[in-house]
């Protein structure tokens, strides 16, 4: 009765797996034209069945989150979306960065994640459109 119990504890692990497996990622985010920190904002990794999210700090530095703060994420190639946006001068809002970093078609950025990597710094443009309020 033991070996029956040890043999489906073992094969349990095979297949739901023991751990998370999950990755301590870390990151940046830098304009490309300066090489100064985006200061505010959201990254998200994302996979069709999965996704991961950072809040952006005042230096452009992140920690990926899953389900609990700090929790990481699964190896996998993931598609990166960034979206910073700020009070515009005169009222409304605006996108600090191009505005293609806020879709997942239209990134065009991905990232290979594997057990090995703990740190990712991504560039990112300036949004081109005038500020509104402004000349």
């Amino acid at each position: 009765m033991t070996r029956y119990c040890l043999l489906i504890v073992l094969s349990l692990c095979i297949v739901v797996g023991c751990g998370t497996g999950h990755v301590s990622l870390k990151g940046r985010v830098v304009f490309s034209d300066d090489g100064s920190p985006l200061t505010m904002g959201t990254i998200t990794l994302s996979t069709p069945t999965f996704q991961s999210r950072g809040d952006i700090n005042n230096k452009g530095e992140f920690i990926m989150e899953s389900l609990r703060p700090g929790d990481g994420l699964p190896p996998g190639t993931y598609t990166v979306t960034i979206v910073a946006i700020a009070e515009a001068e005169g009222g409304g809002t605006r996108s600090l960065i191009d505005t293609k970093w806020s879709s997942t078609v239209n990134s065009g950025k991905t990232i290979d994640v594997d057990k090995t990597t703990r740190f990712i710094e991504i560039e990112v443009d300036r949004n081109p459109l005038p500020i509104p309020g402004r000349r």
